[in-house]
């Protein structure tokens, strides 16, 4: 019988119970954020633009010299943990590895599945309240400095967590980092994307140093089939106030509209419902 218990796979052993111990104590993803991951969007039972994340996870670690598994014995890893999910139940599944315990050459690698949680759909369904925070670099203050990881998915989440937990603490429901030099960059756990005409944008990740989203990206490619243009640039946080819309987009919210910023109310967009359509992230009704 179909559960929506979660659910932890281990590379190599296969489900183990959701409780049990499988990290170490000196596993350095523990000690030093030493690691990476990807989460997915499980609809129908299925990862959802798996190749994507597995293609991005393989691109960092490839920068951090991180040794993985093969694509297939990753696959068949999420495919483990996927099996049995309810279909009707969207999932949440996040793919761990990281570089083991001090002294091995093994990778740690698992996955764990979860129901999405309620405050994801609801801010697809409500929107969220955004203020900006600097995040008090330069907006290229990563480029050609790959000591900085840039673009990179890593497990040293605990900036991200803090941004966050102000967040929480400021009445509002996330966060815009912004530069130095006073552009928009991305949110702790989300890309930026916003529609200026018939021009659909996000923050290059490559001259900036954020993370590359795989639902940003994918909503760019269809871009065309909207009569819309693609486009990759930076923005100020004062021009998303004239915009036409936007939005917050990951892996497992999928798309939330940005209804206020700093304080200030944004016009709701007629485009996010098409957008929502799209990418198909079910919305819970009111």
């Amino acid at each position: 019988m179909s559960s929506e218990q979660p659910v932890v796979a281990v590379l190599g052993r296969g489900v183990v119970p959701a409780d049990e111990p499988l990290i170490r104590a000196d596993d350095r993803g523990v000690l030093r954020g030493d690691g990476l991951f990807e989460t997915m969007h499980v609809r129908a039972g299925r990862p959802w633009l798996v190749g994507e994340h597995l293609a991005r996870l393989a691109r960092s670690a490839a920068a951090l010299e991180l040794p993985l598994p093969g694509t297939g014995e990753l696959r068949e890893l999420l495919d483990t943990a996927c099996a049995g999910w309810p279909t009707r139940t969207e999932g949440a599944l996040r793919l761990v590895c990281t570089r083991g315990p001090e002294g091995g050459t093994e990778p740690t690698v698992y996955a764990t599945l979860s129901r999405v949680p309620d405050a994801s759909r609801q801010a697809r369904r409500d929107g969220i309240r955004v203020a900006t925070l600097p995040l008090g670099i330069a907006a290229d203050a990563h480029a050609g400095r790959p000591w900085l990881l840039g673009g990179l998915k890593t497990l040293s989440y605990a900036l991200s967590t803090a941004a966050r937990r102000w967040a929480a603490a400021s009445g509002v429901q996330d966060v815009l980092w912004t530069s130095t030099d006073g552009y928009a960059l991305e949110g702790p756990t989300a890309n930026l994307v916003w529609l200026t005409g018939e021009e659909l944008c996000t923050v290059p990740a490559e001259q900036t140093g954020v993370l590359p989203g795989v639902t940003a990206d994918w909503l760019l490619r269809q871009a065309d089939d909207l009569g819309w243009t693609a486009a990759r640039r930076l923005v100020t946080p004062a021009e998303l106030h004239t915009a036409d819309g936007v939005w917050f987009t990951s892996s497992v919210r999928g798309l939330a509209e940005v209804r206020e910023l700093d304080g200030v109310p944004l016009a709701a967009s007629p485009h996010t419902a098409v957008l929502a359509d799209l990418l198909g992230f079910p919305v819970p009704p009111r």
